[in-house]
């Protein structure tokens, strides 16, 4: 399934080892689902997470370990086509157009109301905790 996951759930899942943001990585680690990157996404998740005192229990270290790891094993793709503006926020535009090029099933998000304009372009919008829920109740 592919997925591409907004820069909060990855910081999410760094945060805590308890929420669906940590648990959908392990479905990663699990093949059941295929991360969508593409280029300006990994420099969001690198920025992000590297900010100082951002993620205060991880190394410098460990989350470049993290990242390099999640990186390898996603699906990197090419935005052949822009969408901007169609959101309020160029960065939310980023993440929709990885969704877009890739053909994701699902975009994972905390903030599905930033995403109001991405069913106009067949993308699904959920929260970790929908996400998670919707591969349980998928297995058998």
């Amino acid at each position: 399934m592919l997925v591409v996951f907004d820069t909060n759930v990855i910081i999410s899942a760094l945060r805590s080892s308890t929420g669906a943001s940590f648990r959908l990585i392990g479905f990663v680690q699990a093949g059941i689902l295929q991360p969508v990157v593409t280029a300006p996404l990994v420099f969001e998740y690198d920025d992000v997470a590297g900010r100082p005192g951002f993620l205060p229990h991880l190394t410098p270290s460990e989350i470049t370990l993290f990242l390099d790891w999640f990186v390898s094993v996603s699906s990197l793709h090419k935005v052949h086509f822009l969408w901007r503006p169609l959101l309020r926020d160029p960065k939310d535009d980023m993440v929709l157009e990885a969704a877009v090029a890739a053909s994701a099933e699902y975009l994972v998000t905390f903030n599905t109301s930033d995403f109001a304009g991405a069913s106009s372009l067949g993308v699904r919008v959920v929260t970790p905790p929908q996400l998670f829920e919707l591969i349980q109740s998928a297995r058998p």
